[in-house]
């Protein structure tokens, strides 16, 4: 039949466009579903372009590390330039607790295979001159991790699942699916369509998909707000994350890109839920005293534009992937919680291989920490 796929793909963005990648790459017939009219025109577009390994959850590092593996090696492969640079990440430690957390991390580098070593204060200076020296204990860095352009990576996916026969319908809103007979079928505005499988990839409508089968994926949106600023010349090689709590954020993040742009972030306090893409007249201000307090060689940028987007947020903090027992061809890869980017390519292949049930036992081990079944208790430390 016409309308008879292998997979559905809910969603063309961070996830669903790696996993329509892969899929195709694997002869498999997928359809992906989208109601925006092409690629990456929700919350990829948004995201600030960092890809880390450094995680303190063996599913994230393995998925991440794969990821920086794809996105690293895409233009020596496939000619794209998509703006990878291997700048790195880093996380400043100001206080006791955040040190000890961190250096938990650290350790556990030879078990996760992570590239990460804990720097002094004066090592980090060379990484980061005219960072607040005062009350610093030290740093990570992982040299490994990078950044490149969201919006250049997935609409390189995007052509290259083309290439290997992926299908892909855009501004066409789901309205209804059902399971029955062994076959999910969607209703969409426009036309309706069958398959074995359905990845549920829809981002801030994970929740709406997911009750569409019965199952609560409890995934909520929050709003967050990053700015850019005008290129200069580089002056700093890692993103610098500093996890303190100051006046309405709990963090604040920047870096470098390739093009010498700084990209800045804040996670706001109390969070904002929701689905507002209107920037607001408070993110600025706090973004610019957070930053002249830690890094005042940056406060002469001319900022050049705002945006604000969606983190897709699970109670813990990770994502929601793999099947529920009730119905393992219902595949979840949702409640990214902002890293839908960074965990996006490696993520894309992982999920061809749920399909193609050919999952390694590292493959196992990732999904016991994103089973959509789990309790939600505790939380990572460098989330």
């Amino acid at each position: 039949m016409k309308n008879n796929y292998d997979v559905i793909v809910i969603g063309a963005g961070s996830i669903g466009v790696p996993a329509m990648l892969s899929l195709s790459q694997q002869k498999i017939k997928s359809l992906s579903i989208d109601s925006m009219p092409s690629a990456g025109q929700e919350n990829n577009k948004k995201a600030i372009g960092g890809v880390r390994a450094t995680h303190s959850i063996f599913g994230k590092f393995k998925v991440c590390q794969r990821s920086i593996e794809i996105l690293s090696a895409w233009k020596e492969l496939h000619g794209d330039d998509i703006g990878w640079i291997s700048n790195g990440y880093s996380f400043p430690a100001y206080d006791e607790a955040t040190e000890s957390s961190l250096q938990n991390i650290v350790k556990q580098k030879d078990d996760f295979g992570l590239n990460i070593s804990w720097l002094t204060p004066k090592e980090y200076q060379e990484l980061v001159p005219g960072i607040l020296l005062e009350g610093l204990r030290g740093a990570t860095f992982s040299p490994q991790d990078g950044s490149c352009s969201p919006l250049l990576a997935c609409n390189a996916m995007f052509f290259k699942s083309l290439e290997y026969g992926a299908i892909y319908n855009f501004n066409e809103k789901v309205l209804d699916i059902r399971y029955q007979n062994s076959l999910f079928s969607v209703k969409t505005d426009k036309n309706q369509y069958f398959s074995k499988y359905l990845i549920n990839a829809s981002g801030n409508n994970a929740s709406k998909i997911s009750r569409m089968l019965g199952f609560d994926c409890q995934v909520i949106p929050d709003s967050h707000e990053a700015a850019i600023t005008e290129p200069v010349k580089r002056f700093f090689t890692p993103m610098v994350v500093d996890l303190r709590k100051y006046k309405a954020s709990t963090n604040f993040y920047f870096y470098q890109n390739n093009e010498g742009q700084v990209i800045l972030c804040i996670t706001p306090d109390p969070l904002i839920y929701g689905n507002d893409n209107d920037a607001t007249s408070d993110f600025l201000p706090l973004c610019a005293e957070r930053l002249q307090k830690i890094y005042p060689r940056l406060s002469a940028l001319k900022i050049r534009r705002q945006w604000r987007g969606q983190y897709q947020m699970t109670p813990d903090g990770s994502p929601i992937v793999g099947f529920y027992p009730e119905n393992k061809y219902f595949i979840q890869a949702v409640g990214m919680c902002g890293q839908g980017f960074m965990l996006g390519s490696g993520l894309g292949e992982l999920l061809s291989r749920i399909v193609c049930e050919s999952l390694t036992e590292d493959d196992l081990r990732t999904l016991q920490s994103f089973e959509p079944n789990r309790d939600f208790v505790g939380v990572e430390a460098v989330k």
